[in-house]
C-alpha cells in the first residue's frame, strides 16, 4: 500500500511529515494492519495517488472529492489546523494582493490578472469563483487567468507582478508565512472567501471498515502525542475530527450558485 501527505508537504516540511507518518505507521502496525508502508510516496502525481486501489492514506482537495473521487475513496478524518482562516474542520482562502496595490475590496480587481493553482482546486479556484460570481458581467470579471500549478507559485506570481490576485488556502498561507516571515512586506490579505470543510484524509473505498477505524484512531492518537509537539506545531496541526461526508456538498453547491449567476468558469 502507499501513503501520501502531499497537500502540505513542501521540501522544508518533509522531515516533519516523515516523522508524522512514522508515528502513524507504528500505530497502524500495532493494530495488526498489514502492508503499511515505511515511507511516504512522493514520486507520483497526486491524482495517481488518490485513484490507486493501493491507497492506504492520503490528503486530497474537497473539489475532486466531490467529483471524480466520489466512488473511489472513503473519508477517514479531517485535520484541524491552527491558522488564521481555520475554524475546526472548516477553512477559508485568503485573497492576496501586493502590499502596495490600491485595491480595497474584491470589486476593485475587475479586469485585473488572477493566478490560480489549478482549475480543479476548491481553495484556489472554486471559492474564488463563488466570491467573484456576483461581481461578474456576461461571464467575465478578470482580464486574464494564469494557472500556476501550486499555491506557493501563485503567491510568487502576485509578488512578481505577473498576477494581481490569488486565493490561497488558509493553511498554505500560514505555512508560507512561517517559512518566509518577510512575505508580509510584499503581500497583504485583501479579504477572505466563504468557508468550506478542510482538506480531507482519505483511503481507497475498497478497504474494510476496520482499516478506516484503525486509520482514524491512529491519526487521533498521534495528534495527542506530547512527543510530537514540535512536529505538529511545524505542520500547524492541532487535531483530527470526523465530519459527515455530506458536509462537502457545500463545495458543488457553490459551483452551482456561480453557474446560476452566469459565471460557470473563472474568467
Amino acid at each position: 500500500m502507499i501513503a501520501s501527505l502531499g497537500m502540505y508537504d513542501p521540501r522544508w516540511l518533509h522531515k516533519a511529515n516523515d516523522m508524522l507518518w512514522t508515528a502513524i505507521a507504528a500505530r497502524l502496525r500495532a493494530r495488526g494492519l498489514a502492508g503499511v508502508p515505511d515511507r511516504l510516496t512522493r514520486d507520483r502525481p497526486l491524482d495517481a495517488i488518490w485513484t490507486t486501489p493501493d491507497l492506504l492514506l492520503a490528503q486530497t482537495c474537497g473539489y475532486p472529492l466531490t467529483r471524480r473521487l466520489r466512488e473511489t475513496v472513503a473519508l477517514v478524518a479531517v485535520p484541524v489546523y491552527r491558522a488564521p482562516g481555520c475554524e475546526g474542520a472548516w477553512h477559508r482562502s485568503a485573497l492576496i494582493v501586493r502590499q502596495d496595490d490600491p485595491a480595497t475590496d474584491l470589486a476593485a480587481m475587475a479586469g485585473r490578472r488572477v493566478a490560480i493553482n489549478a482549475r480543479d482546486s476548491n481553495t484556489g479556484m472554486n471559492l474564488l469563483r463563488a466570491a467573484v460570481a456576483p461581481l461578474a458581467s456576461q461571464g467575465r470579471f478578470f482580464g486574464a487567468v494564469i494557472e500556476t500549478g501550486g499555491h506557493a507559485r501563485s503567491v510568487a506570481a502576485v509578488r512578481a507582478g505577473y498576477a494581481d490576485l490569488a486565493a490561497i488556502d488558509a493553511v498554505s498561507w500560514a505555512l508560507l508565512r512561517d517559512r518566509f516571515p518577510r512575505i508580509d512586506r510584499y503581500i497583504r490579505v485583501l479579504g477572505w472567501t466563504a468557508a468550506t470543510p478542510g482538506l480531507p484524509l482519505i483511503t481507497a473505498a475498497q478497504h474494510p471498515p476496520e482499516t478506516r477505524a484503525a486509520l482514524s484512531e491512529a491519526l487521533t492518537e498521534v495528534c495527542a502525542d506530547p512527543a510530537l509537539t514540535r512536529t505538529l506545531a511545524a505542520l500547524r496541526l492541532s487535531g483530527m475530527t470526523a465530519i459527515d461526508r455530506s458536509a462537502y456538498d457545500v463545495i458543488p453547491a457553490l459551483a452551482q450558485q456561480a453557474r446560476a449567476r452566469g459565471y460557470p468558469e473563472l474568467a
